[in-house]
């Protein structure tokens, strides 16, 4: 029987070095699962998979939209699960894999948001637009505080979203999120990577270190270009929004670098706090590749 794998966890755990294994162990297709590597262009930010770090596996939801393009969950939940969908059915086994809560969470639940209301969402955006990120996000953390753990405050466009399902439904944003139980896929097995803070925090601190090496601010600049700027979603993620600024005069470099680091050591945090909820993933603590891929392959 094919199988349906999620590995997930902070970011700079190394799940891409599992799915990789997993997937050349099982013979299967791996499904991204972060929000960012959806984005044409934003590699070494994100810290997407060369070609040749595939291994020659296939990728599904990889570099598929442009960088002034908003996507949202429902459309990310209608693209991974029809993937996957047709990779079973081929009698294919699928890693899923990423550290976007939202989007695990909707391939695996039911998400039942209501649809946009154009006068709400117009009066929190104009809201929005005169307090800033930062009181919005603090207003979504007194509202629904999961649902802050999940959203970042540089992503204004979820913020407001957020914001606009409790207005419209009166009820948390994280409501409408449903239990484990009803699973679409029951069968799936989940794998979170978890690691001492202190070591992580070192992790995301060389990774920075390396993204500048590699040229993370050209790549920003070429994104610049190609017209990040008006896309809500993709300016906002960690290390472009602090790249952006620094073109635009708002912060030096070494302010810029330091300030991604502390907004990635944070995110990991709210990444940290937001899978232990989830009774369904068994976690992997730190080890060899190998000692990894064996724990996940003697719990299949």
């Amino acid at each position: 029987m094919p199988k349906l794998i999620v590995v997930t966890g902070a970011t700079a755990t190394g799940k891409s070095d599992l799915a990789i294994s997993l997937a050349q162990e099982l013979g299967a297709e791996i499904v991204n699962a972060d929000s960012m590597q959806l984005y044409r262009g934003m590699d070494i930010g994100t810290a997407k998979l060369s070609l040749a770090e595939r291994a020659g596996i296939p990728h599904h939801l990889l570099d598929v939209v442009d960088v002034d393009t908003d996507v949202s969950v429902s459309w990310y939940q209608e693209s991974a699960r029809a993937i996957i969908d047709a990779l079973l059915a081929a009698n294919k086994s699928v890693v899923v894999v990423g550290g976007t809560g939202l989007y695990i969470k909707a391939i695996l639940d039911d998400l039942n948001f209501p649809e946009t209301d154009p006068a709400v969402r117009a009066a929190i955006t104009t809201e929005a637009e005169k307090l800033g990120n930062e009181a919005m996000h603090k207003r979504l953390s007194t509202l629904d505080p999961a649902a802050a753990l999940a959203i970042p405050q540089e992503n204004i466009r979820r913020v407001i979203r957020a914001l606009e399902v409790i207005e419209i439904t009166g009820k948390p944003y994280t409501a409408n999120l449903p239990r484990e139980a009803s699973s679409k896929y029951p069968h799936a097995k989940q794998f979170g990577l978890v690691m001492d803070r202190e070591t992580l925090d070192i992790r995301i601190d060389a990774r920075v270190n390396q993204m500048w090496q590699l040229g993370f601010v050209d790549e920003v600049e070429t994104l610049i270009n190609q017209g990040i700027l008006d896309g809500k979603t993709a300016r906002a993620a960690i290390g472009y929004a602090q790249i952006i600024k620094l073109k635009h005069g708002e912060m030096s470099e070494p302010e810029a670098k330091e300030d991604t680091a502390r907004a990635t050591r944070q995110y990991a945090r709210r990444q940290e706090t937001w899978f232990s909820r989830d009774m369904r993933i068994q976690w992997i603590k730190p080890g060899a590749p190998e000692e990894r891929l064996s724990t996940a392959l003697s719990s299949l």
